[in-house]
């Protein structure tokens, strides 16, 4: 124990912590944006109500989800103690010491980005999260024929007083899903032109954080091997810096300018 405690509570410890659990956020940005991709459907959201009530009541996926949780507090807090550690060893500042000229600007700026994904991360909780848990979400009831398919929506502003969670049953051949309606609190949601706004710039900062953060957590882990360190910034670049913040960002201008 007390072998460990200094490398835990040391610079590199610290960047250690804040790789694993930057990369523990990565693999749930993929999981997260597989979910999300369900608001695409023109369903009425059936397939993404059925989606949001899983992954809030499903309990492996509630443990998961305080790792989450924790996994951003403990980011988040590391990166700013990190931060604050290299102001202070480095006298000298900017202006007389050029380092845009051995660093790329997101390198430069993780601080910046961060605090501006913390400030997204906070408002996407209120917004859907809280709104879902304890907030005004509305209610919908979704009866489908089995025997065709076709499917009447049912939409109601209020939660019932009776209503004790998701319910779901057959009753000659008709299946009833009862649940709060999170595809309609999205739908509202992002008519607001400032939230939308804030998703997008918010979206563009996680781009720039991990194009640099992905590779830089591997190589801070120890995984560098020129074989390797290809594919991983092929990684960092494409699927995390590129294709999904974009497939995240069309989220809200889909409802906002096409719904």
């Amino acid at each position: 124990m007390s072998k460990s405690k200094p490398v835990l509570t040391s610079s590199l410890g610290k960047k250690l912590i804040m790789s694993l659990t930057g990369l523990f956020l990565c693999t749930f940005l993929i999981v997260h944006l597989i979910g999300n991709l369900q608001l695409f459907k023109d369903d009425g959201g059936y397939a993404f109500n059925n989606y949001a009530y899983f992954m809030t009541h499903f309990t492996p996926i509630k443990v998961v989800s305080y790792l989450l949780y924790a996994s951003i507090i403990i980011h988040a807090v590391y990166a700013l103690i990190l931060t604050l550690k290299n102001k202070s060893a480095r006298p000298i500042g900017y202006n007389q010491y050029d380092g845009k000229a051995n660093s790329a600007w997101n390198s430069r700026n993780m601080g910046i980005l961060g605090t501006v994904l913390l400030v997204f991360i906070v408002t996407h909780m209120q917004n859907f999260w809280y709104q879902y848990k304890f907030g005004t979400t509305p209610y919908v009831e979704y009866h489908t024929e089995l025997a065709t398919g076709n499917r009447e929506t049912i939409f109601a502003e209020n939660v019932p007083a009776d209503y004790t969670g998701y319910v779901t049953y057959v009753n000659d051949g008709i299946e009833t899903v009862k649940s709060k309606d999170l595809y309609k609190q999205v739908e509202v949601t992002f008519q607001n032109p400032l939230l939308v706004g804030l998703y997008v710039l918010g979206m563009a900062a996680l781009s720039f954080h991990l194009i640099h953060g992905f590779q830089s957590a591997f190589q801070t882990i120890g995984f560098n091997h020129r074989r390797y360190n290809g594919i991983i910034r092929g990684l960092g670049v494409w699927i995390f810096g590129i294709i999904i913040p974009i497939l995240f960002a069309s989220m809200p201008l889909y409802f906002y300018f096409v719904k």
